[in-house]
C-alpha cells in the first residue's frame, strides 16, 4: 500500500489534501502539526513512502520537520507546501532535503501528479538488479545495485534525487546537459514545477562532493544552458 504522511494545519486544506490522495488510492494518515508528524512517524517505524509539509505552521514548522526526517531517511520522499511564492521558501526546503514543493492553492491533478512522481522515484529506490553494475569516474564510484555514491571509498550520503542526477551525470560524462533535460529525465515530462529546482539540487550535490563547491571540479556550470560531469 502507498503510504503518505499529511502535516498540515489548515483544516480545510489538510481535508483536501486527504481525499484527493485518498482518491488516487493512497493510504493517508493526517496530522495538524509539526511535533505531530514527528511523533506518528516514530510510532509507524518511518513506514511511509512520502511526506506532505506545510512550510509554516504553530511550533514546529515544515523545515524543521523536513530536516529531522532527511537525517532519519534518504529514501522518503519529502514534498513541501507553501502558500508564499517567494523564491526562498522553495530554495530553503530544496537545500534541507526536500524533494519538491508545492505552492497554494493548487488543483487536485497537480497534487496527484506531483505525489505520484515522488512515489515512482521512492520504487526506484528499492529496486534491486541482478548484477552489481558500477560506473566510475575519477574518485567516484556508483553502485546501481545499492543505488550508492562513494568518493575514495567513502559512501556519500545522497538522497535518491541527487543520486539519480548523479547517475545521470555519470552515465554523460563530459556532455553538456541542458537543464530541461535534467528535468525531463529526474522529474518526468509533466513536472508542473520550473528548472530552478535543477540548480538547487546541483547546488546540494555540489556541497557534498565537492573538495571546494563554490570552485567545482566535477559539475561544471554551461552559462546560460545547463551543466556538465568534468571527467578528470
Amino acid at each position: 500500500m502507498k503510504r503518505i504522511l499529511v502535516c498540515e494545519d489548515e483544516d480545510a486544506i489538510r481535508e483536501f489534501v486527504v481525499i484527493n490522495l485518498k482518491r488516487a488510492g493512497y493510504d493517508v494518515y493526517d496530522v495538524n502539526c509539526g511535533e505531530d508528524a514527528l511523533r506518528k512517524f516514530v510510532e509507524e517505524k518511518g513506514n511511509f513512502d512520502i511526506i506532505l509539509l506545510d512550510v509554516m505552521m504553530p511550533g514546529i514548522d515544515g523545515f524543521t520537520v523536513c530536516k529531522k526526517l532527511r537525517e532519519k531517511s534518504s529514501t522518503l520522499g519529502i514534498i513541501m507546501l507553501t502558500a508564499k511564492a517567494q523564491e526562498m521558501d522553495k530554495v530553503s526546503g530544496l537545500m534541507i532535503g526536500a524533494d519538491d514543493y508545492i505552492t497554494k492553492p493548487f488543483s487536485p491533478s497537480e497534487l496527484t501528479a506531483r505525489v505520484d512522481a515522488i512515489y515512482r522515484r521512492v520504487c526506484m529506490s528499492f529496486i534491486k538488479e541482478d548484477d552489481t553494475t558500477l560506473l566510475h569516474s575519477g574518485p567516484f564510484e556508483l553502485n546501481l545495485k545499492s543505488r550508492t555514491v562513494s568518493k575514495n571509498g567513502k559512501v556519500i550520503d545522497l538522497t535518491q534525487v541527487e543520486y539519480q542526477i548523479m547517475e545521470y551525470f555519470l552515465n554523460n560524462k563530459n556532455t553538456a546537459l541542458d537543464r530541461s533535460s535534467i528535468l525531463t529525465h529526474i522529474w518526468g515530462e509533466n513536472y508542473y514545477g520550473d528548472d530552478k529546482i535543477v540548480d538547487v539540487n546541483i547546488r546540494r550535490i555540489r556541497m557534498k562532493i565537492e573538495d571546494e563547491p563554490s570552485k567545482p571540479r566535477y559539475i561544471m556550470t554551461i552559462w546560460g544552458y545547463g551543466y556538465k560531469w568534468e571527467e578528470e
